[in-house]
């Protein structure tokens, strides 16, 4: 009788070890998973969910996830209007959740995406890392910096309303809204 408690002690012991054990490698595992999930998939996989970004330059912008890419996120506002965020410019997301695992991010880069709105020949707001903005219509892109035609926000981009043109260097970007 004596040995038989022993002997359900031990196993009880080593079942417990057992579980202490898995338990263990359930959770490294998990951590591993997690550490592979970029903050582009995770915004990726958040279509439909409203958001908040803080971005440099102390700007807020709120709104759902249209798209987004290698360094980018585009986002639109409750009234309809398109920003174009680069990723590098978010200081704090607030409403994002888990990622979902058939989501990815696109590819292309920011470039690609600054591309897109300068095919559309849109008047567009370019906020900066420092809060600063301007308004005008973005004539051509390059690598690391797009040329953007100054004009006021309600006039078309013609010659006699362009002020100037500015130079401006991705990094240099927080938010490039349509207006």
């Amino acid at each position: 009788m004596r040995w038989d408690r022993l002997f359900e002690d031990l196993e009880a012991r080593a079942a417990a070890q057992s579980r202490l054990e898995l338990d263990a490698e359930v959770a490294e595992r998990t951590r591993l998973e997690r550490a592979r999930v970029t903050l582009g998939e995770r915004v990726a996989g958040a279509g439909g969910v409203p958001l908040t970004l803080r971005l440099r330059g102390g700007t807020v912008v709120r709104g759902q996830v249209e798209d987004s890419g290698d360094g980018w996120v585009l986002l639109v506002e409750e009234g309809g209007r398109q920003l174009l965020v680069p990723v590098a410019s978010v200081l704090g997301i607030s409403g994002l959740g888990r990622p979902r695992d058939d989501t990815r991010a696109r590819r292309f880069g920011l470039g690609s995406a600054v591309r897109g709105v300068s095919r559309d020949r849109r008047a567009v707001v370019v906020r900066d890392v420092d809060g600063g903005s301007v308004h005008g219509t973005i004539d051509s892109v390059g690598a690391d910096a797009f040329d953007l035609a100054e004009h006021p926000s309600d006039s078309p981009r013609r010659p006699e309303n362009v002020r100037g043109t500015r130079v401006i260097p991705f990094g240099a970007v927080a938010m490039i809204a349509s207006t």
